[in-house]
């Protein structure tokens, strides 16, 4: 008897590790976390929260399973220096391993082909779970002209870069987190990009549609400003940031309110 083949699995519905944010109302927020074996884009403005999300995610992998974490070191890239070193010192979670700093490598990169061979020679022994890159925007604000030729080069570069993180997920299981910028909308259309609001202003994502292609989840950081009215009846001024899913193989569209404090990034329930 011919015997009954497998029923293809749904890859959406497969278990998924995900790294933990630091805060349970984020990682509820994002389905349990920041999901390994694909990349995660965090957009926004400057002053959003990208960096500092970035920063508490160092940290977040340090910690153990049982708490979300990874129990792994981590590789943060940064093409806009100096690394926010002060920063990351101010952070904390609990049951960090001791000194870990010594747990966290952290490279420079001055454009997209310096960050495609640091991609290229990272070793396979090198034991980071999680890849960081801030911002892939800024590697190529200024190498590439309008030109179709130039154009042309640049995508060819996203998707070298996107395939090499994306194989460097799939085979240690690692999270790929990567920061862009936005840009204001000027022409009536969003040239098929779909247009988002921060600070008052319409904006798309930097770099393009065929960037978007690259990446697996889109979460949108926006920031506005405000004035509220104390119980004294004196006002005073407030920053209030969202996070919102814009594309995700498994969330809904949907956004919830955070807040960056002392020692860290937390969701406001």
């Amino acid at each position: 008897m011919a015997s009954i083949p497998p029923k293809p699995e749904n890859p959406l519905h497969l278990h998924t590790t995900k790294l933990t944010l630091g805060c349970p109302i984020l990682d509820s927020f994002l389905g349990g976390g920041i999901p390994c074996g694909s990349i995660t884009e965090l957009v926004g403005e400057s002053s959003a929260g990208k960096t500092q999300l970035c920063l508490q995610l160092l940290l977040s992998s340090l910690l153990p399973p049982s708490l979300g974490g990874l129990s792994s070191p981590s590789l943060y890239i940064y093409s806009e220096p100096p690394f926010p070193l002060r920063r990351l010192l101010r952070l904390s979670l609990p049951s960090l391993p001791p000194r870990p700093l010594d747990h966290i490598f952290v490279r420079p990169a001055h454009s997209a082909d310096d960050l495609l061979s640091l991609l290229s020679h990272l070793p396979d022994s090198l034991p980071v779970r999680l890849i960081i890159i801030d911002s892939i925007a800024a590697l190529f604000r200024s190498e590439f002209d309008n030109t179709p030729r130039d154009l042309k080069s640049r995508s060819s570069l996203f998707f070298k870069i996107a395939t090499k993180l994306k194989d460097r997920a799939r085979k240690l299981g690692a999270a790929v987190v990567v920061t862009n910028h936005v840009v204001d909308v000027v022409e009536a259309e969003c040239g098929g990009a779909r247009c988002l609001w921060s600070s008052g202003r319409r904006v798309v994502p930097a770099l393009g549609l065929a960037w978007s292609h690259c990446v697996n989840t889109r979460v949108f950081l926006t920031r506005s400003e405000g004035m509220v009215r104390r119980s004294n009846g004196e006002e005073c001024e407030v920053r209030t940031r969202r996070m919102h899913v814009v594309f995700s193989p498994c969330l809904p569209e949907r956004s919830c309110e955070f807040a960056i404090v002392g020692h860290g990034v937390l969701g406001v329930g």
